[in-house]
């Protein structure tokens, strides 16, 4: 068993409640855990990160308009689209070259990074040495 009063009293104080009645500063008032901040109330209600938004306000019958009317707009941009001789195909081959090409890239920066960590240097420096385009 500890005799020591220190510890005693430091044991005693880390296990029980915080009373404001017993805790008191003359100049703060009663401690509290939560600090106070003079520039945001601290003791306020909950309030929702998430945010209701004007669509959340609209009638079921009045979105569904708005997704039609929307969706009338994107056919007849399709149209104008498919009139001035593009292809859905076309696009979409495209949008898969520009996956591989952003892959391919990828890959490149990474064995420049690596290069330039072996040779202790800056990758920018590769740039210049391999002679290419810093906005490539």
């Amino acid at each position: 068993m500890n005799t020591d009063p220190s510890v005693e009293t430091q044991h005693s104080a880390l296990h029980s409640p915080i009373s404001t009645s017993e805790t008191k500063d003359p100049k703060k008032g009663p401690l509290r855990r939560t600090p106070y901040s003079k520039f945001k109330k601290v003791h306020s209600n909950f309030k929702s990160p998430l945010q209701v938004t004007e669509s959340a306000k609209v009638s079921a019958a009045e979105e569904v308009a708005e997704l039609q009317r929307r969706r009338e707009q994107l056919d007849t941009e399709i149209a104008q689209l498919e009139a001035e001789g593009y292809s859905v195909e076309e696009l979409e081959h495209h949008i898969d070259m520009l996956h591989e090409y952003n892959d391919i890239k990828d890959i490149g920066q990474t064995l420049l990074g690596r290069i330039a960590a072996l040779r202790g240097t800056t990758t920018r420096d590769l740039y210049a040495q391999f002679g290419l385009e810093l906005d490539d």
